[in-house]
């Protein structure tokens, strides 16, 4: 049920964009070793309006709710030598374009945070001009889509609700569709050493700690034994090795956790419906979201004293669709 409204351009010209260039990185001296080692930077304007409409945005679906995953992947209708691209996004037409960072190929990642924003694809040929474009996307944000009598934030109140700052009476009561699919745990991208780059594009924004503190960080949170599991209806599935257990959980409220940073968060907890030995009696679910929506990625608890995994803060093993591939995760990481 995700999707983004696609708008057609609606403007003959977009505003002028400051936008990747290309600046040699060899000798000055040779041209031809120039050409070969070229590193990006912003250091030039170019307009993109004249571009011929020649790429499909593919991923749409009909609406997102706030702090969904946007995964779209932009398709030239031609064959074509250049893979030169880039994606702009800006919160409304009344705003300038501006780069993603880190996005440098055709396929977009992000989280829906602000209802209309606009997002579009664009393929520069050798001279760094803009060779084709896509339509402008917009997305949409609908947070009515579980049939609430109330409306529900937008735009900044939603970026503070994903920031964990909200009021207890905006926390409603979820189901285990909102997590319903087959999921797979990050571990062995960390393991592997995948997640490197994650760690590095993370510690380059921070001065806090280095890439290899990050990468501890993130062991002690991510480590675990359970690899895959597939939620579908009442049935949650832990695959671990080459076991598989299946029980059939309820729901059984949510709470409300309070951070040392300020910020807070919600647990949304669901028991076991019979003992069943291997399995846990608890587990609760931690994505950012305090209503019903769809979840893009989530941190699980699990275990049999349900007050004791409330006060676990510093293991939490996370899971994202078992479709998305290494680089498509990655991507997600780095741009959220």
């Amino acid at each position: 049920m995700k999707k983004i409204w696609g708008k057609g351009l609606g403007v003959l010209l977009l505003s002028l964009l400051f936008i990747t260039g290309c600046q040699s990185a060899g000798d000055n001296s040779s041209e031809e070793g120039a050409n070969a080692e070229e590193e990006h930077n912003h250091s030039h304007e170019v307009e993109i309006g004249d571009a011929p409409e020649k790429i499909n945005v593919e991923g749409v679906s009909d609406h997102y709710h706030t702090g969904d995953l946007i995964k779209l992947t932009a398709e030239l209708e031609e064959d074509s030598e250049f893979d030169h691209w880039h994606w702009y996004t800006r919160n409304s037409s009344d705003d300038e374009w501006e780069a993603v960072p880190e996005l440098d190929d055709n396929k977009f990642f992000g989280d829906a945070e602000t209802n209309g924003q606009q997002i579009i694809a664009v393929m520069f040929n050798d001279d760094h001009e803009p060779y084709a474009q896509s339509e402008v996307i917009e997305v949409v944000i609908d947070d009515h889509g579980h049939e609430h009598g109330h409306s529900h934030a937008h735009d900044e109140e939603s970026q503070q609700i994903y920031d964990g700052y909200f009021e207890d009476e905006q926390v409603e009561d979820r189901t285990l569709g909102d997590w319903e699919g087959d999921w797979q745990s990050v571990y062995p991208l960390h393991q592997n050493g995948t997640l490197d780059e994650v760690y590095a594009h993370k510690a380059e924004e921070s001065d806090d700690m280095t890439a290899e503190e990050y990468k501890a960080y993130y062991e002690t949170g991510y480590v675990t034994d359970v690899h895959r599991i597939v939620i579908d209806g009442n049935e949650v599935t832990f695959f671990e090795e080459e076991e598989e257990k299946t029980g059939e959980y309820q729901y059984d409220g949510y709470e409300i956790l309070n951070y040392e940073a300020g910020n807070r968060g919600v647990r949304f907890i669901f028991k076991l419906e019979e003992e069943t030995e291997g399995l846990p009696t608890y587990i609760q679910f931690s994505d950012h979201s305090i209503f019903p929506t769809d979840s893009g990625h989530y941190h699980l608890y699990w275990g049999d004293d349900r007050q004791a995994l409330l006060e676990e803060v510093e293991h939490w093993p996370t899971y994202y669709p078992s479709e998305m591939s290494e680089e498509d995760i990655v991507h997600e990481m780095i741009a959220h």
